[in-house]
């Protein structure tokens, strides 16, 4: 399922990553790596607002929704 789908409180898995290399590689630079936790700590119509590796990060739900993680 997309990162996209994730209800805002619920901790999912990175299982895969789906567009370009470029985009991959920024959103591995960013700290989403496959197998790593990924928490929903808020969500606006816009973007969602993560915790991954003890970091907030903010991304738009176009990236959030090229992420794969776990049902």
């Amino acid at each position: 399922m997309p990162l996209s789908m994730v209800e805002q409180g619920d901790i999912r898995e990175i299982t895969e990553f789906r567009g370009q290399e470029e985009m991959k590689r920024h959103l591995q630079d960013l700290g989403f790596i496959k197998g790593e936790k990924v928490r929903v700590v808020g969500e606006n119509p816009s973007g969602m607002i993560l915790l991954v590796k003890g970091v907030k990060i903010a991304l738009n739900r176009a990236l959030a929704n090229r992420i794969m993680v776990a049902d």
